[in-house]
């Protein structure tokens, strides 16, 4: 059992400082006594935008090796029915809320688990309130 679902948008804040917030913060305090899911595209979406960064040059390979570090040492569990859920739910609240399909796994998956959604994304976390789904703001 995981006590939120942990949108790519939160966790990356931890990577970049400048994109950190107390909210942000907060949420990676919580991970010190809780765990989280994430659709299993949460590990693709942070390593493209690590990628992404380090051609910027914005991020090290020595910055992306930390934080991925950082991130493996969290109780962070990766949901293994993201991938069959894409054609229906997933792709109903995608289309039903104006959302990605990427961001909507976040919000179907926090349905589904019934816990809260931790996002910094507004348009997902104002499907999520919409929907009824609790919003850990960062």
């Amino acid at each position: 059992m995981t006590d939120f679902v942990l949108d790519a948008s939160v966790a990356l804040t931890w990577c970049f400082e400048d994109e950190a917030t107390p909210g942000s913060r907060r949420i990676l305090e919580r991970l010190g006594a809780e765990a989280a899911s994430v659709p299993a595209i949460w590990r693709v979406e942070v390593a493209n935008v690590l990628a992404i960064a380090e051609r910027r040059q914005r991020i090290t390979a020595a910055d992306s090796a930390e934080y991925i570090a950082q991130l493996e040492s969290l109780v962070i569990v990766v949901d293994e029915e993201t991938s069959s859920r894409a054609f229906a739910r997933t792709f109903d609240l995608a289309r039903e809320e104006r959302l990605t399909a990427y961001d909507a796994t976040y919000l179907e998956l926090a349905m589904r688990l019934g816990v809260p959604l931790a996002t910094k994304d507004g348009a997902l976390g104002g499907a999520a309130k919409r929907l009824g789904v609790t919003v850990l703001g960062a």
